[in-house]
């Protein structure tokens, strides 16, 4: 099992491609482990009552997510044998199309990080103290419910 770390959970903004594409080339280097698998959550235009959703504004009570986060990261790497894993979930604005969850799970063989990433992901949808606000483009909102 690993130990307790500072997790650096949120991001401002969208999660770029070029912050995912970094994180997946530093373990070119690690070269024990066999399988990575990554979930890469995304802003959909939803059609709400008949306004269609242009951006999330997400929020959070940080400080019980982040020792949320820290509980869900060692459940897993105590139930599973992987080498790695990071979570950054985005704050404030998010457009549609963007990417506002990115899980990325590392492991020596590929049924660890198939079955890690699924009830990691599933945890962090039920469980993590943060909130969606669906923005529609005449200003209104209504509150995300996590499916």
């Amino acid at each position: 099992m690993k130990t307790k770390k500072k997790i650096n959970l949120f991001v401002q903004g969208p999660i770029t491609p070029e912050f995912i594409a970094a994180s997946i080339s530093k373990h070119q280097s690690k070269t024990d482990i066999g399988a990575h698998d990554i979930f890469l959550g995304q802003v959909r235009a939803d059609t709400i009552e008949g306004k269609t959703v242009e951006a999330i504004e997400y929020s959070a009570y940080e400080e019980m997510a982040l020792e949320k986060i820290v509980e869900i990261r060692e459940a897993t790497f105590e139930a599973f044998d992987l080498s790695c894993m990071h979570i950054y979930h985005s704050l404030g604005r998010v457009g549609v199309g963007e990417i506002c969850l990115f899980v990325f799970v590392s492991s020596p063989h590929r049924k660890e990080v198939f079955t890690a990433l699924h009830q990691v992901v599933e945890r962090i949808k039920k469980e993590l103290p943060v909130f969606g606000k669906e923005c529609f483009g005449d200003e209104s909102y209504s509150w995300k419910v996590n499916q």
